[in-house]
């Protein structure tokens, strides 16, 4: 079978949420979530954290992690985690944003299940039916079309597809609509060739680097799965976090 790898991106200086990874969500950091998630996965063969700052390399390590350090100018988790991947033995690369902290093995492992069953598939990628109207008009929420195949025909931060007719039942019943779900799964030579390519003109407009690959005429296949909570990006989406675990945890 081919040897996989999850690496978790995490890097300090978030625009959005300074120190993001150590923030504390319950009694552990975002970044341990997120690694003791991938280390649940029956069909990863190597986690590692990827990070540019020596306080989340030592707080990795304080908890058993594996993390390795990156140059402090890579311009993306992508960039990043193929500085690592290029020196593993490894034939799938996943790459795991540092922010998911709700991302559970038994979601991403249908992802890696895919991947695994064809070397025909370039990259796999996941995403979850939208619910609501609020999900639906978030521009923080990706959204992807999917073809009658399961590849991606276009991803936007727009709400696509764009329904013309009957609006106003939109808002009681969302149909063909979906969330992405930000988790990608190369095959590791298509890791290293999409990190050699220019940024496409698209991916600039939607500030959306997986249209790069679309761009040049590679499939990304979409998973559908059930509908984990969004990432972390923003103070409020900690606070958010926070009240969400501690519901977990009451319920337990």
């Amino acid at each position: 079978m081919d040897k996989v790898a999850i690496i978790i991106p995490a890097r300090y200086g978030s625009k959005r949420l300074q120190g993001k990874p150590l923030l504390k969500l319950g009694n552990k950091t975002i970044v341990q979530h997120v690694y003791e998630n991938a280390a649940a996965s029956r069909l990863a063969d190597l986690v590692i954290v990827a990070t540019d700052d020596r306080r989340i390399y030592e707080a990795v390590k304080s908890f058993g992690g594996e993390c390795t350090m990156t140059p402090k100018g890579i311009k993306s988790g992508s960039d990043r985690i193929a500085y690592v991947a290029k020196d593993i033995d490894s034939d799938l690369v996943m790459n795991l944003q540092g922010d998911e902290p709700f991302l559970t093995s038994s979601v991403f492992d249908r992802g890696l299940e895919i991947a695994l069953s064809s070397r025909d598939i370039p990259v796999v990628t996941l995403a979850a039916k939208i619910r609501t109207m609020d999900e639906l008009d978030n521009p923080n929420n990706v959204k992807v079309v999917v073809d009658k195949h399961g590849y991606a025909l276009y991803f936007s931060r727009f709400p696509i597809p764009f329904v013309r007719d009957n609006q106003g039942k939109l808002v009681k019943k969302i149909n063909g609509h979906y969330r992405h779900i930000g988790i990608y799964i190369f095959r590791r030579r298509v890791l290293l060739e999409f990190v050699r390519m220019k940024q496409s003109a698209l991916e600039k407009m939607e500030r959306l680097e997986q249209l790069r690959l679309l761009e040049n005429g590679y499939r990304i296949m979409v998973a559908v799965t059930g509908n984990p909570p969004a990432g972390i990006d923003t103070a409020e989406d900690l606070k958010r976090a926070r009240a969400l675990l501690m519901k977990k945890r009451k319920a337990l």
